[in-house]
């Protein structure tokens, strides 16, 4: 992370009274600015005295809510304490609710549980949702700003439809039925709204000889002679790179394609570049903030991995195996996959979205009544801000014949309810701690995967001319806390129209990955997760203020003027973990510790991306539907 000492605070707009939520270790240490409570549209300023016409948050509305977003203090205290045994001995409120299904976790695969389960056997089955959050949507999390009485979207979380394989029959058919047409996008992505801009890399003085941004240009995109010649290095560290992305060279001259294929699976990128490609190491700095599957790094990615993906060092190689991957079919909603999330919602609950049926064009504009999710007469409920922290069957679970009780906090109350089934669509690792009778085989397994860490941080902005300036419609910061910066991805539909004025306002998106370089993935990723977790919201946004200062200057951006406000999207528990040829044991599919994690207990199912291995929504999907399935034979129903 970028520091700067309190001095340049000024210069960098930190006093600025825009939205922030501050926190530290977990804990908030302060609230929201500029929600009702504190300050109102008006109080909002300036340096120059003029209002920045922000309009304020309502506290009810969760996706207009600024500052720490995501995970955010509040929404993990809970299951913290469950998890350390700190709610044990709690005996819930018996509020007297029976449910047929009780699903844990608010996200696509809990919603699409849901779905599959009215699907199966009526809509009239009664379901209740549970979720630790103010929002549904899990991952999938929508980001509103207003501004001068206009709205501007961002994605918080998952991105897009996507996979580097093929959807299941069963994800492409709920896509459809949701009315989602993947081959149409091209019809609401204007493609040339960025045209002429190129994709610049700002090399920091921290890693390299002087702050520079360099632009990769639009029309020659793999001009790397001129683009390494303009970058900030030393001789040596220059040639090696300009060899490494150009040459066609074999390095594993010896070994036969498959032999190269097996060699470059048992070592790391980092390893290949250093130990076979003759990198030198003052040069690895530049492949530092590079991310490959599943964010793996340079020194966590296996070789194969990244030849696959098209990494550098490869070009004259012939690699054994899978070939590269295909390019990815994608269809990008302006607030992400929350449009699938909402799009669910809208199916299932009556009024949350209007009384009008809903299509991806017109959700998309619409306000979620939240007061909506939760009423008596709707046979199926969402309730927020409601924590599951134990879950035991009565009876006993092998013979799977009693109704399964299940406790949750909300805020200082403690409920308990009862149904039928129960599907656990939340994180695997949290598991093992609120159904204490799994068998310890299972709850290993359950803790074996490490989620990846990260943060998605969106920045509505004055104006976006100094990105016309210095020509690049993305930045790449190698070594920095975010690794990535670009304009937000521009998308209309139906009623909302992306921003096309240079001259106005439009969300700029950043993402990051706290790692721990060095050390096994698994590791990386629970050091990245607690040093996310400690460091205060503060530090994010200097961060954030000083490196786009720094990669702008050239276009004249200023922090402190051109910043309305900032949304920190924070995921310690990110990416379900994929298994890899470096960290992991080389194991059958039913032996993998995901496969043993998701057995039914009793009338208990699981079903969430971690249950597949793989961070894609239609794993979540297709996951949902398998324990709809094992929560019907638990019911002898099929």
């Amino acid at each position: 992370m970028t520091h700067n000492s309190p001095d340049g605070d000024d210069s960098l707009g930190m006093n600025r009274p825009i939205a922030r939520r501050d926190f530290l270790c977990g804990a908030a240490a302060s609230v929201v600015l500029g929600v009702p409570e504190l300050a109102s549209a008006d109080a909002i300023g300036t340096s120059d005295g003029k209002g920045l016409g922000l309009a304020a948050a309502p506290s009810d509305y969760p996706p207009a809510l600024t500052g720490l977003r995501g995970q955010y203090p509040g929404s993990f205290e809970n299951a913290h304490a469950a998890r350390d045994g700190l709610l044990k001995d709690v005996v819930g409120t018996d509020t007297g609710e029976e449910y047929d299904l009780v699903v844990v976790g608010g996200g696509i695969s809990g919603l699409a549980a849901a779905h599959f389960f009215r699907c199966a056997l009526g809509d009239d089955r009664k379901i209740l949702i549970l979720d630790n959050h103010d929002d549904f949507g899990g991952h999938a999390k929508r980001n509103e700003f207003e501004h001068a009485g206009r709205t501007y979207l961002g994605y918080g979380g998952t991105m897009s439809i996507e996979a580097p394989f093929p959807y299941s029959y069963l994800a492409k058919s709920l896509i459809r039925e949701l009315g989602v047409d993947v081959n149409g996008y091209s019809r609401y992505l204007n493609s040339s709204l960025y045209q002429g801009l190129g994709r610049g890399t700002f090399f920091g003085k921290e890693h390299f000889q002087t702050d520079r941004l360099v632009v990769m240009p639009d029309e020659d995109p793999s001009d790397w002679v001129r683009f390494f010649s303009a970058a900030p290095l030393r001789a040596h560290v220059r040639a090696d790179l300009i060899r490494i992305h150009t040459e066609s060279r074999d390095y594993l001259p010896t070994l036969d394609p498959d032999q190269k294929a097996r060699a470059l699976r048992a070592m790391s990128y980092q390893e290949f570049l250093l130990r076979h490609a003759g990198l030198h190491e003052d040069a690895l700095p530049f492949f530092l903030g590079q991310t490959f599957r599943n964010s793996m790094r340079v020194d966590t990615c296996p070789a194969y991995v990244a030849a696959r993906s098209g990494a550098a060092g490869f070009q004259g190689m012939q690699i054994g195996g899978a070939p590269a991957y295909p390019e990815l079919t994608q269809f990008h909603f302006p607030d992400g996959n929350a449009t699938i999330a909402r799009l669910l919602v809208a199916r299932m609950i009556p009024g949350v979205f209007g009384n009008t049926p809903c299509t991806p064009e017109t959700i998309i504009s619409r306000r979620a009544d939240y007061g909506a999710l939760d009423k008596s007469q709707n046979a199926t409920r969402i309730r927020l801000k409601s924590t599951a922290i134990r879950i035991e069957e009565r009876g006993d679970p092998s013979r799977v014949s009693g109704m399964v009780d299940i406790t949750y906090q909300q805020g200082e109350r403690f409920a308990r309810v009862r149904a039928n089934g129960v599907i656990l669509a939340c994180f695997n690792n949290i598991i093992p701690y609120i159904v204490p009778n799994l068998p310890q085989e299972q709850k290993t397994a359950l803790h074996y995967a490490s989620k990846v860490p990260m943060i998605y941080t969106n920045v509505l902005v004055r104006n976006w001319e100094p990105w016309i300036k210095v020509k690049a419609q993305s930045v790449h910061f190698p070594a920095a806390y975010h690794t990535d910066m670009f304009l937000d991805v521009p998308v209309s539909m139906g009623e909302y129209q992306f921003p096309r004025d240079p001259s106005g306002p439009i969300v700029v998106h950043l993402e990051g990955n706290p790692n721990s370089p060095g050390l096994a993935r698994r590791q990386q990723n629970r050091i990245g997760r607690a040093q996310m977790l400690a460091t205060p919201f503060e530090a994010i946004e200097r961060s954030v203020r000083s490196d786009m200062a720094r990669a702008l200057s050239a276009g004249g951006f200023d922090p402190g003027r051109d910043i309305l406000a900032i949304t920190v999207n924070r995921w310690p528990h990110g990416y379900a973990y994929t298994y890899d040829t470096l960290g992991d044991p080389d194991l059958p599919d039913y032996a993998r510790p995901h496969v043993i994690g998701r057995r039914a207990f009793g009338r208990i199912a699981i079903a969430n991306a971690d249950s597949g291995a793989a961070a894609y929504t239609n794993v979540a999907i297709d996951q949902a539907h398998r324990a709809v399935q094992d929560i019907l034979v638990s019911l002898g129903l099929t």
